[in-house]
């Protein structure tokens, strides 16, 4: 069995600081092959992914990372000890970048060519794709099916008596992919052992790695939903190992904040115990240059070297409560997000950029979205809510109180740190945000009721002080929060642009 990485290095902008090495506040381009480099090199991450999914992709990343790192990359082979996967556009959803989700795969073999020459062997350095929005098994044998009859097979493709495609491009290797499904809706979440179940039966591929949301799932249907349909998911894929005999490793997408997976260097053994049975965990921009090096790079030779932990399968009348109640904290959590989604998505268009992508709206890509409204992407999007003093982590929880004992008791019991997480998050609530949001942007008392209701639920039935904590990080961003309302309401863009800075810096993320 080859090696599976335990990290994954991504590229998802929820960095405050800007890395010293970057040559301008957003990474592109031929910085983003320096970052990946660093990730190996300076903290031991075991693999890459990088991303062709909403911004301009470099295909040319094995080639460059040779010529620049050739003494690097002769010790670490690319596909054996180090990896770098691909995560496609799914061409399903992005209509406009359908040339590009092309365009990926076609490199894969001219990688090979390269480190075939770089080693001097046959080696594989780019095997793996990552195929984001998977909501059935027949996206993924799609990819796998057009890669080898289109990718890999045009080289038996006759052009003219005996000349063959092969004659003029050489064999062309590999003959097949690997792919990893990217689930991220709840729906697709709670069903993820037919999705991988159905892909497994037509490709029978020797494993699998299945890659698990936790950003988008909690923006567009809460944070507990978004636990609750991974701890679901896991439990499901564990039992599919065991049925069709094959290792399923999964892989989770955490992010900084607790809204986002609260995974960091001061937090990733809870994480690691919380989600059990995760094989790879993705360490994000933040993560990685908003603590100290030293803390970085411990962490993550932690997370490589610890052992695995066993997942935890649970009885299907549990994963039916999970469900139940994922499916009506949605509608308690997406109540009081649609009436703010002007808000966010002002507050968002304020916040630093710190990754070059393309728009996504209209032909350029895919807009996320929560119920009716249309949402930005979950790192900005948890930015703003953090910004405007209201963290999203507290927004639908007071509605467990009129849910099943039952029911609750095994949200508690399967959530292991949901009042860690609840605790980290509302050290930033501003209870004087709920005023200026009202005067400042007319925000109906309605709204602003629940979300008081969320956080005297938290106070009185978990024992959580909600913006009580005192302490002078806590204190300097419920301050900065009010002021950056204040700028706003006065039209003073420049000004809360700088508060927003600020708050990000004193939280360790953007969002």
């Amino acid at each position: 069995m080859r090696l599976i990485p335990r990290t994954m290095s991504t590229q998802h902008p929820d960095n405050a600081r800007v890395p010293e090495w970057s040559r301008g506040e957003a990474i592109e381009g031929e910085d983003e092959v320096t970052e990946a480099f660093l990730a190996f090199s300076n903290y031991n991450v075991q693999e890459v992914m990088w991303d062709a999914e909403g911004k301009d992709v470099d295909t040319h990343v094995i080639r460059k990372l040779f010529s620049r790192y050739p003494e690097y990359f002769k010790k670490r082979q690319i596909g054996v000890d180090v990896f770098v996967t691909y995560r496609l556009p799914n061409p399903k959803i992005e209509g406009a970048d359908r040339k590009v989700f092309a365009e990926t795969l076609e490199s894969i073999p001219n990688n090979f060519d390269i480190a075939e020459k770089f080693y001097g062997k046959n080696a594989i350095p780019v095997f793996e794709v990552i195929l984001p929005f998977t909501t059935e098994s027949i996206e993924l044998i799609g990819v796998a099916k057009y890669y080898e009859k289109v990718v890999a097979g045009k080289q038996d493709v006759r052009l003219w008596d005996e000349l063959y495609v092969r004659d003029l491009v050489g064999e062309i290797q590999p003959k097949t992919v690997e792919v990893i499904p990217l689930i991220e809706d709840k729906d697709s979440l709670m069903k993820a052992d037919e999705i991988v179940g159905g892909y497994v039966k037509a490709i029978k591929p020797a494993y699998v790695r299945v890659f698990l949301a936790r950003s988008d799932p909690a923006m567009n249907y809460g944070m507990l939903s978004a636990v609750l349909s991974a701890k679901v998911a896991l439990s499901k894929l564990s039992k599919l190992s065991t049925t069709l005999n094959i290792k399923v490793f999964p892989i989770i997408g955490v992010g900084s904040l607790p809204f986002r997976g609260n995974m960091n260097p001061e937090n990733y053994k809870n994480v690691m115990e919380e989600y059990k049975g995760v094989y790879t965990f993705t360490i994000q921009s933040a993560y990685k240059y908003d603590y100290p090096p030293d803390l970085v790079e411990k962490s993550v030779s932690d997370i490589n070297n610890s052992p695995i932990l066993e997942p935890v399968e649970l009885d299907s009348d549990v994963e039916m409560s999970l469900k139940n109640v994922a499916d009506n904290f949605t509608v308690s959590y997406q109540a009081v997000i649609e009436p703010l989604a002007g808000v966010v998505n002002q507050v968002a268009s304020l916040m630093p950029r710190r990754r070059a992508r393309k728009l996504h709206i209209g032909l350029f890509g895919y807009s996320r979205s929560a119920g009716k409204v249309t949402l930005p992407r979950a790192i900005s999007f948890t930015g703003a809510f953090y910004s405007i003093g209201i963290p999203p982590e507290i927004i639908g929880i007071s509605s467990l109180s009129s849910m099943k004992d039952a029911d609750v008791e095994n949200v508690f019991s399967q959530y292991k740190f949901i009042k860690d997480d609840l605790r980290r998050a509302l050290k930033y609530f501003n209870w004087e945000s709920l005023d200026l949001l009202k005067d400042a942007w007319k925000i109906d008392e309605k709204v602003t009721a629940q979300i008081k209701k969320d956080a005297e639920y938290a106070e009185n039935n978990l024992g959580i002080k909600v913006g009580e904590d005192n302490s002078y990080e806590f204190k300097k961003h419920r301050l900065l929060s009010s002021m950056f309302l204040l700028s706003v309401k006065e039209g003073e863009n420049a000004e809360a642009k700088r508060f927003l800075y600020e708050m990000a810096l004193v939280r360790k993320s953007l969002g």
